[in-house]
């Protein structure tokens, strides 16, 4: 039961899924479209990612004060998660979407070289994921929100 009570693991799990739902409205007033799979989607506005260790990082904190040791390990596994969302994925995330178009492209060139008849409903490639990474400004909306929601769960729990 006492899984139950720890609150940094919780705090983020709660910024996990608030950052997901809130990617649908933000969205949907970026781009007047409403895409309900951004819910289990990676990428996009907040970074979920950056929510939840910043969440963790603020919950342990309230609980074990800033000089703990497991703070500093929570501070510096959020640092890391956060720097490799907007490095390494991102990056994956944009030579995807380069390798989408050459897909696109080749595909077109093969179509318009056709002289015989198009075969009827041919298996659809899945295209790489484009949204694998974060914009800088992503990941810090989405540490500010991890942090803003748990000091707020953590008053709510406190009154």
């Amino acid at each position: 039961m006492e899984l139950f009570m720890n609150f940094p693991l919780w705090s983020a799990i709660a910024a996990i899924f608030f950052a997901q739902f809130v990617k649908v409205p933000i969205h949907f007033i970026a781009t007047r479209k409403l895409n309900w799979a951004l819910l289990t989607s990676t990428g996009g506005m907040p970074s979920s990612h950056s929510a939840a260790v910043t969440a963790l990082s603020t919950g342990v904190a309230l609980e074990t004060g800033l000089n703990s040791a497991v703070f500093a390990v929570s501070a510096v596994f959020a640092i890391i998660t956060m720097f490799d969302a907007t490095g390494v994925r991102r990056q994956a995330g944009e030579q995807a979407i380069v390798l989408n178009q050459l897909v696109a492209d080749f595909n077109r060139f093969v179509e318009e070289a056709k002289v015989w008849q198009k075969k009827a409903d041919e298996e659809k490639r899945k295209e790489l994921k484009e949204l694998l990474g974060h914009k800088p400004i992503e990941v810090f909306f989405g540490g500010l929100t991890g942090i803003l929601l748990t000091l707020f769960l953590h008053f709510l729990i406190s009154l």
